[in-house]
């Protein structure tokens, strides 16, 4: 519920032209009364305020700009939510509201302990921390109802470790994360805690090897899912920028010189840097980046590589994985992949010039 007493109180002294003064004479009381009403430094009691209505020939609800707030349950959480985003302590209150009207409902017990959660780390509280333990946990029992694929039991607990480490606890926080690790979700942060937090980096480097290859293969599949979706709102400017940040990202994590799987993928990836280049009208520098596509290519396919010895930072025991792709049999058919996969039949025209140039050798 929301009131605007004192905005409605100017209001409606200003629309009748009358100063503070006039007003405070009319109603019988001091010109700091009125300013205190309009400023909200104090409220008028019912019988003035019911005197003032009939003044302004308005209903008491009318001056008092009386808003009911909408408390069905989307409402509540989408507010709950926007307090969050807001780093709002207001939301807090609104959470313990929420929780007693809807007490065993899962989106507002997961949406209250995000809330105490993120404003309880960012204060150091130890008590809103203490009470995001609380809600994650009823979230978990609650979790039945949950139909955000997005959040899982995994992800629960991902959050509860994360608030066990704001609490200082950092081995009951260390081996929750670790039991709920499936699919390296939390390798990073492991890594990050033991080695940074805990002084144990023989221990953290595994956990690091493995949240590094996850983050490698993060940055392929969302680069390559960038590029179609630009290319399909026909966007070169956004597909020339998230290919840059992608080739930028993986060629850092190149060990030496020598051909390895970076440069398969980077292939690719420069193939449809052209597309996008050839879009924007510049043809030139689409040539360029196919003729580059092509070099990288054919230096990886004389002796393809495929193990992650060539990778910066991998633990030693993981250099001698495999690392598997669907861009290409060989780096040469992944260009020709990628050129076919943008769709754009001036590239693929200017591919084909190329292929029958000696000079090139595609």
């Amino acid at each position: 519920m929301k009131m605007k007493l004192a905005e409605n109180i100017r209001a409606f002294r200003r629309k009748r032209s009358l100063t503070q003064e006039q007003l405070a004479e009319v109603l019988g009381v001091t010109v700091g009364a009125v300013h205190k009403w309009e400023t909200r430094l104090s409220v008028p009691e019912m019988p003035m305020i019911v005197e003032m209505a009939d003044f302004f020939d308005c209903s008491v609800d009318a001056l008092l700009g009386y808003e009911m707030k909408d408390n069905r349950l989307a409402a509540t959480e989408a507010r709950i939510w926007q307090y969050h985003n807001d780093k709002n302590r207001d939301g807090l209150i609104e959470v313990e509201k929420a929780l007693k009207k809807y007490p065993n409902t899962f989106t507002i017990a997961y949406a209250g302990a995000m809330t105490y959660h993120g404003i309880g780390f960012e204060a150091r509280d130890k008590a809103l921390l203490h009470r995001a333990l609380e809600l994650y946990r009823k979230a978990r029992q609650l979790l039945p109802q949950n139909q955000d694929a997005s959040i899982s039991d995994q992800t629960l607990c991902g959050a509860i470790s994360q608030v066990y480490f704001a609490l200082g606890e950092k081995e009951k926080a260390i081996e929750l994360a670790k039991a709920h690790n499936a699919g390296n979700l939390y390798s990073a942060m492991i890594g990050e805690v033991l080695a940074a937090e805990m002084n144990r980096p023989e221990d953290a480097l595994p956990f690091l090897s493995h949240g590094l290859m996850s983050a490698f293969n993060g940055i392929i599949y969302t680069a390559v899912g960038y590029a179609y979706a630009f290319r399909s709102f026909h966007d070169p400017e956004n597909g020339m920028a998230v290919l840059q940040w992608a080739l930028k990202s993986l060629l850092g994590l190149k060990a030496s010189d020598r051909p390895d799987f970076i440069d398969k993928v980077c292939a690719y990836f420069t193939a449809w840097l052209a597309c996008f280049q050839m879009e924007t009208g510049d043809v030139e520098a689409a040539r360029a980046s196919l003729i580059r596509a092509a070099a990288l290519a054919r230096a990886f396919d004389v002796a393809p590589d495929y193990s992650c010895r060539n990778l910066l930072f991998v633990a030693d025991w993981h250099r001698d994985g495999a690392l598997y792709d669907s861009l290409g049999a060989t780096a040469t058919e992944a260009v020709e992949n990628a050129v076919k996969d943008t769709g754009s039949a001036a590239l693929l025209t200017m591919y084909m010039e190329m292929a029958n140039n000696a000079e090139t050798e595609v």
